[in-house]
């Protein structure tokens, strides 16, 4: 009895290999059922984007976060340096005992004007899309003051692309450009080849790690760099 039990589970066994087999021959797919890691927003679902109103904390020099709605908020078109990011100073005297131009600490400060702009008054920020991690992307006004705007007019932050909604951004950085106001005073990398190259990105990170990568820059966006160009070799003539 044991013996027939045992040889009519083997053949069950061996049946199901077989249709198993028969499946994977022919190819037939096999049913998944795929969910997102988290469910998308009403908004995200509706494309109707909300105004977004009260105290914030600063995060950087583009970021805001309102604890209220648990939202972090990106000031739409302009970029900065990120919190780690060290810029250089091109008035680099003393070269003899000096190594390298003194460090700029640009995340922090673009951080800093932001901060003292907003202060402790309510920020209204109009939403006008999502990134991919579910970040805000939002135009954000303190009264009747752009806070992007502020940013592009103090030389802390730049346009992120060449043609921004708002025209005023590009000619506002032009303005700070030409008078060397904030980072446009410095050697500072561009952002988005900084995130792409640096490897610490935590605050501990060295002045001596930037001055590394822009000594391998790809490209070149603040004045200083022409200026030193334009630099005669000789001086003492």
């Amino acid at each position: 009895m044991k013996a027939q039990l045992l040889l009519s589970a083997a053949m069950l066994a061996l049946t199901a290999e077989v249709v198993e087999a028969a499946d994977v021959t022919r190819n037939e797919p096999v049913r998944k059922v795929y969910r997102p890691a988290s469910e998308p927003s009403a908004a995200q679902v509706t494309g109707v984007h909300p105004v977004l109103g009260g105290r914030v904390a600063v995060m950087d020099g583009r970021t805001l976060w309102y604890p209220q709605y648990a939202k972090r908020v990106q000031l739409a078109d302009i970029d900065a340096c990120e919190l780690p990011q060290w810029a250089l100073d091109p008035k680099w005297e003393d070269r003899e005992r000096v190594k390298a131009p003194p460090p700029v600490p640009c995340g922090p400060f673009a951080k800093a004007w932001l901060k003292r702009t907003v202060g402790d008054k309510s920020v209204t920020c109009n939403v006008v899309s999502y990134r991919v991690d579910g970040t805000a992307i939002a135009r954000c006004t303190t009264g009747a003051r752009d806070l992007a705007l502020e940013m592009l007019r103090v030389g802390w932050a730049r346009v992120a692309s060449p043609y921004p909604v708002n025209g005023q951004y590009a000619a506002y950085q032009r303005y700070a450009m030409a008078a060397r106001y904030g980072m446009w005073a410095t050697y500072v990398l561009d952002m988005n080849e900084w995130r792409r190259k640096a490897v610490d990105k935590t605050l501990e990170r060295r002045p001596i790690a930037d001055f590394n990568l822009l000594a391998e820059r790809e490209s070149e966006i603040s004045p200083p760099f022409a200026d030193a160009r334009k630099r005669p070799l000789r001086t003492d003539r």
